[in-house]
């Protein structure tokens, strides 16, 4: 039995938090401090552990997700989500009102203008005020059930202050500055980046861990009641007012208006202003106001009579590359940048752009010299559209593929014939130093504080650091030598900080060493494989490839990687400076010793990545798959495929309560 004054203090909590979300998600207006706010919030988690069955559908602690999702299922929608007719011109836009004057018989009709907002749509559905299902457009008769990754959006209501029974719909987007951190992320480690941040939301919320998905920061805007008139609404303008008084977000910007010359206004003052919105915006959308109007003018099959997309134009620009530029990232990558001419373009000058790879520029036959259409991806990031070949003269310099690190000459290349980047391959080149300690500092790694990106670049390019293990031979008279804003009080805690990570044992030390393609997951099943930082450096191709999740281009890059003599000189320096280059801890033996546990379903003691923790605590392996050779599959409601692979294999099954009762966890 849970105390009632426990009971008491975890609904207060969870009101608490969710104001606080609402004031800071939605009106953009915080109340408290991070710190005080991040108190509270594990205030309330320590109590769901304690008290695992506290835990309410609404409760703020789904907002970080923590679920791995098997699959999404197909649902259909209670009414169609229709897709809207474009138009692109003024003269378009006075024909759209005409239409609808002349089918109401009427002169003077009332619209809303709305933001068209470059996100994916949305329906919610809340029972009782409780968010209950999350659906995708999809093709708009069935969408797919997201809703464990839309209770991560912070602006998204699990709760409304009503208790009723409702649907709506809106957009789900990615905010500006996020899209540019993913995308500044997803080039540093060679991955394709997102053209705009409509692709990079529709990729996000499709993703199967929700806890992926919160650290994404998506938002929203919702926008429509369906069947308003359940709520006694009659018009578009009260419908959103009321839906900001349950608790949604709703864009600020939307007007009402009486007249096509105010529609054509509003467009061509938010053509000159979009850019200064923190979101992505395509165009507006105009609506009757009148829901009965709207019911009075109809659907088409495909599309709404009362409502039109009238997109803004797409900016462009022509300027020419003066050159093209060299970047080397942390994992080696050698990023080709595009020097304009400065060019204005949405907001600002324009004077580089990321051409990506070599591959990208051969594509498009990217030159030096080159006269070339630029515009922004989702109105952030320029791009080059294409090469103005009629304006070519002769002066034109193709771009050739550098032969040697453009930062420390290094050896470049390859670390596989199907990969699109070309790395430098010097483990020490400076500029793969300063993003190599950025991540070697790191709190999923080494975790030494008080090292930031400033103070790294100062201390690389004051020559005190040549390479990562160098961190360990620095001392109070090498740190005081930088000088400004470097005194003794920091200089002390920098060293206790470097002096405390050598403990912090081998899958952080082999996460922060920057092995290509190796993230968090396989630095801990190479630690808990090999045991030490030896073995791993004496490990075969084949002891490699055994390891699940780890495919042959891996096991390769992992082989050579240990190979280079000059990582094993960065090894053998961290073991004379006495960073524990073994783990321990792994070795233990545990109830699960031996075994290999998959886990399906939505899991009610606990998030799966603190099961898996448990699992890997006492001694077994946590598969994210099922396979022949799965010793063990827990199952919580709603199980999907996994359950019936596992029938088929003969793999014994246990329900969740049962395998918490069994081991006594």
């Amino acid at each position: 039995m849970i105390p009632e004054n426990i009971k008491k203090e975890y609904n207060e909590l969870k009101k608490l938090i969710e104001k606080y979300n609402y004031h800071y998600y939605v009106l953009n207006n915080p109340l408290i401090s991070d710190t005080d706010y991040d108190k509270l919030f594990n205030k309330l988690v320590n109590l769901e552990k304690k008290y695992p069955e506290l835990r309410t559908p609404d409760s703020p602690s789904y907002r970080v997700g923590g679920k791995v999702l098997d699959e999404f299922r197909t649902v259909q929608h209670t009414t169609p989500m229709l897709s809207l007719d474009n138009t692109y011109n003024e003269e378009e836009i006075i024909e759209f009102t005409n239409r609808v004057s002349k089918l109401l018989n009427i002169d003077n009709v009332e619209y809303t203008c709305e933001l068209k907002i470059d996100g994916i749509s949305i329906s919610l559905r809340y029972e009782k005020g409780l968010l209950v299902q999350a659906i995708t457009r999809g093709d708009g008769l069935f969408g797919d059930d997201v809703t464990e990754n839309v209770k991560t959006i912070r602006s998204i209501p699990l709760r409304l202050k009503d208790e009723i029974d409702i649907e709506v719909r809106g957009e789900i987007f990615m905010p500006k500055k996020e899209f540019l951190k993913i995308n500044e992320l997803r080039e540093e480690e060679g991955l394709p980046v997102f053209a705009n941040p409509r692709n990079s939301t529709a990729g996000t919320i499709k993703l199967l861990d929700t806890s992926v998905v919160s650290k994404r920061h998506l938002d929203s805007f919702i926008y429509y009641i369906l069947s308003p008139e359940n709520y006694n609404l009659n018009t578009q303008y009260e419908a959103l007012e009321f839906l900001k008084n349950l608790g949604f977000k709703i864009n600020p910007h939307t007007k009402k208006v009486s007249s096509v010359e105010e529609i054509i206004d509003y467009w061509k003052y938010w053509i000159e202003n979009k850019s200064k919105l923190e979101y992505d915006v395509d165009g507006m959308v105009v609506k009757v106001n009148s829901f009965e109007y709207q019911g009075l003018l109809g659907n088409t099959a495909r599309s709404p009579r009362w409502a039109i997309a009238f997109k803004f134009p797409a900016e462009q620009a022509i300027t020419k590359v003066k050159e093209i530029i060299f970047q080397v990232g942390s994992t080696g990558i050698i990023t080709p940048v595009a020097i304009f001419e400065p060019v204005f373009l949405e907001g600002s000058t324009v004077q580089r752009a990321s051409l990506h790879n070599f591959e990208y520029i051969k594509e498009r036959d990217i030159r030096i010299n080159d006269y070339v259409k630029i515009e922004k991806a989702g109105g952030i990031i320029p791009q080059v559209v294409n090469v103005i070949v009629e304006k070519r003269n002769g002066d034109e310099i193709p771009v050739k593929e550098p032969e040697k690190c453009p930062v420390c000459g290094g050896e470049v290349g390859k670390l596989n014939p199907s990969e699109v980047a070309i790395r430098c391959l010097n483990p020490l080149c400076k500029a793969k130093l300063k993003r190599n300690l950025e991540v070697w500092v790191s709190r999923d790694a080494m975790n030494i504080q008080g090292l930031g990106p400033k103070l790294i670049d100062r201390i690389v390019e004051a020559k005190l650091i040549e390479k990562v293990s160098d961190l360990y031979s620095l001392d109070h008279f090498k740190l005081a030598t930088l000088g400004h804003g470097v005194g003794p009080k920091m200089i002390s805690k920098i060293l206790q900080q470097i002096e405390d990570s050598k403990k912090r044992g081998l899958d952080k030390v082999l996460y922060g060493l920057g092995i290509p393609n190796v993230g968090k997951k396989i630095a801990k099943d190479l630690a808990k494989k090999f045991k030490s930082i030896n073995n791993l450096m004496n490990a075969e191709y084949d002891d490699l490839i055994s390891i699940e999740g780890i495919g042959n281009d891996i096991a390769q890059q992992i082989y050579d990687f240990f190979k280079n003599d000059r990582v094993r000189e960065i090894i053998e320096d961290l073991k004379k400076s006495g960073v524990k280059l073994e783990n321990e801890d792994m070795t233990s033996e545990g109830i699960f010793n031996g075994m290999s546990i998959c886990a399906t379903g939505e899991l009610e003691r606990m998030p799966r990545s603190k099961l898996k923790e448990l699992i890997e605590k006492n001694g077994g392996v946590f598969k994210d798959t099922v396979t022949k050779k799965l010793d063990l599959l827990v199952v919580g409601k709603n199980a999907g495929s996994k359950l019936e692979k596992a029938k088929k294999f003969g793999i014994p099954i246990m329900t969740e309560e049962e395998f918490f009762n069994k081991y006594k966890l």
